[in-house]
């Protein structure tokens, strides 16, 4: 059986492009397109396919309000967003939304096709173009209450109290100077935080932050 998908992106040429490279590799077929959210999700109950692929941005409904009703009504279907580099905090709020990750538009044919193979079979796919942390909560403290998650994350990362806070406000988006106004610390202190923070997390940049936060229960 092949790979079933939708693609959602509000530019026709984007879309029928990305069509017949995705579909020259034998076992994807695309089932449907949409030209924005309200269609992508008519379109998913209707074909209900393995994969939507759901562009940020896109007029009616946008791709998060897309992938969160998607999730609810065709639970089966596996989202990844389509992103440019300057999606972040749009791409956090998708994968909360139920979001698998997302994959950069800017990737090359073959590291797509794997992406969208191994999303289908619930595998991890490193790759430069695809955030490979979900949003899967971990269930080990999901009943504990808020401050004791955060003792155990910050004991489990080796975080001081503001980069926690730093952490926090990071998920919401803000930018360096709105960090260091709100925690009265001077922004290259915040942006020396930040490094460290991203070396202790193991992450690469403030999207996988946000998203490992999400994931442990931190929002």
């Amino acid at each position: 059986m092949p790979l079933r998908l939708l693609i959602a992106d509000d530019e026709r040429l984007f879309r029928q492009s990305l069509r017949k490279l995705l579909e020259s590799a034998k076992d994807i077929k695309v089932v449907a397109e949409a030209a924005d959210g309200q269609e992508a999700a008519l379109k998913a109950r209707e074909k209900e396919p393995d994969i939507a692929l759901l562009d940020v941005r896109m007029p009616k409904m946008d791709g998060i309000k897309a992938a969160k009703l998607i999730s609810t009504v065709v639970p089966r279907t596996k989202i990844l967003m389509l992103s440019i580099h300057d999606d972040d905090e749009k791409i956090i709020s998708a994968l909360k939304a139920g979001a698998r990750g997302y994959i950069l538009k800017d990737a090359d044919q073959a590291d797509f096709i794997e992406i969208l193979r191994h999303t289908h079979a619930g595998k991890i796919h490193s790759s430069p173009y695809l955030a490979h942390l979900t949003v899967d909560r971990s269930r080990d403290h999901e009943d504990l209450p808020q401050d004791e998650r955060e003792k155990l994350f910050s004991e489990k990362y080796g975080l001081s109290d503001l980069e926690l806070k730093v952490l926090y406000l990071v998920a919401e988006g803000l930018s360096n100077e709105e960090i260091s106004r709100l925690t009265c610390v001077a922004r290259e202190t915040i942006k020396g935080q930040l490094k460290g923070l991203f070396r202790k997390l193991r992450v690469k940049n403030r999207t996988e932050a946000a998203v490992l936060a999400v994931r442990e229960g931190l929002d």
